[in-house]
């Protein structure tokens, strides 16, 4: 008989992950209506624009190169398009003239997040993060045994103060040289739909600047949903206030404005970082699809196309969530102790439920919501580093990217139905 294979830790470390949870549940209960899907709106994805951009370049002097192996980081050419797409979303000409040196196409902005925490982290090394994040990130730091420290966080986005004060008490405890990386979700972050507010974000990088002479902490800004707004103010990113351009991290993704199918991301680096990501990523890949990126870049150079086509999912996901916040009135607003946020932009709506009714994937509301009301949503306990003892259990991400609008009022309606349910059995 064949032995099971010895995996390595990093494999052990990588198991169990939440997202594979989340699919499972999703594949065996195919009739539940899905408020946790971080999906986009598969009838707005843009098959006329890439249909048109595929036949451009098979047509064009470049068809058969487009085909071939490129380099690791991406073709100079194509980064110098994301460069300039970059240069029109900050409203400064300046970026233009950034080296494309700097520039590291990656497959979806994931990958970068990957290749970044294995060249930064030891075991034992500490990232800093809002508290809730990004679930799916967290387990890529729990794969190389980081220390994670949430950083307090309110509807301003993560606080200056905070993370001052954190970095302070672990310089206190000797523990400040072990500091690697401070994350955030900067625009509509996922889970919560929040924005690092105007008057916080260059203080945050400041913060980080000051503390980078002590330690080797960079910032890295995980703008995955930049493009998603909705309303309020237009934000500057936490990249542009680093003067140096050697303290903050920046990775984008076209994976929610345009099409998550070509996986194409960009990313920032500063100088010292982008060979050793190269390099990692040589390991992976050679480098990712040229043709995937080689239609990314012609659709940004087809005049107003790809502004027309953001603009569009932009009413589309605005729609959506007002559904969602419609629904959330209608079916919630009679529970006392439930609350949730409006988002300005983003997919993500984050509710809190009383204190009595957890969330989790083995608590009973979610067994009761998936398999008697057919409704699924992201438990918000995932959204906090697991070691963290103070990570609230009475938290749920929604989504309102995939369903469409009467399908959302329906889900909510399920979900306000769970609740009360869990809420009448615990009287």
């Amino acid at each position: 008989m064949t032995q099971s294979p010895q995996l390595s830790l990093f494999a052990r470390r990588a198991a169990g992950q939440a997202i594979g949870d989340l699919m499972k549940v999703g594949v065996e209960h195919p009739d539940c209506l899905s408020l946790a899907a971080g999906f986009v709106d598969e009838s707005g994805l843009p098959a006329d624009l890439i249909r048109s951009s595929v036949c451009r370049i098979l047509n064009g002097p470049d068809r058969q190169a487009v085909l071939q192996y490129g380099t690791t980081p991406g073709t100079a050419a194509v980064r110098s398009v994301f460069l300039r797409h970059l240069a029109r979303l900050e409203d400064n000409p300046d970026v233009d003239r950034l080296s494309p040196d700097r520039i590291v196409l990656t497959t979806g902005s994931q990958q970068l997040l990957c290749l970044l925490t294995q060249a930064l982290f030891e075991p034992g090394d500490i990232c800093l993060v809002a508290a809730p994040t990004y679930f799916v990130y967290l387990g890529v730091l729990e794969a190389v045994g980081a220390r994670v420290i949430p950083v307090p966080t309110d509807e301003d986005g993560l606080h200056p103060d905070g993370l001052e004060q954190t970095l302070q008490r672990l310089d206190a405890q000797g523990d400040l040289p072990r500091v690697r990386l401070v994350y955030a979700v900067s625009y509509y972050d996922n889970p919560a739909g929040v924005s690092i507010a105007a008057n916080r974000r260059e203080q945050i990088v400041r913060i980080v600047c000051r503390w980078a002479d002590r330690c080797p902490v960079r910032l890295l800004e995980d703008a995955a949903y930049r493009e998603l707004h909705y309303d309020g103010p237009e934000l500057n990113s936490l990249w542009s206030y680093d003067e140096s351009g050697q303290n903050v991290i920046l990775t984008q993704t076209f994976s929610k404005s345009f099409s998550p199918g070509l996986r194409v991301g960009f990313s920032v680096l500063p100088d010292d970082l982008v060979r050793p990501v190269c390099d990692l990523k040589a390991n992976e890949d050679f480098g990712s699809p040229r043709f995937s990126q080689a239609i990314m870049a012609d659709v940004l150079e087809q005049g107003s196309a790809y502004a027309d086509h953001v603009q569009q999912i932009r009413n589309r996901y605005r729609i959506r969530r007002d559904a969602m916040l419609a629904a959330a009135d209608e079916y919630f607003s009679s529970m006392d102790g439930v609350s949730w946020r409006k988002p300005d932009g983003g997919l993500y709506v984050w509710m809190t439920l009383p204190e009595s009714v957890q969330t989790g994937f083995d608590s009973p509301l979610f067994t009761h919501a998936v398999e008697a009301c057919r409704v699924i949503y992201v438990p918000g306990e995932l959204c906090y580093p697991s070691t963290w003892n103070e990570r609230p259990a009475n938290r749920m991400r929604l989504s309102f990217g995939v369903l469409p609008p009467e399908q959302i009022r329906e889900g909510m309606r399920r979900l306000a139905q769970a609740v009360r349910d869990i809420l009448e059995q615990s009287a």
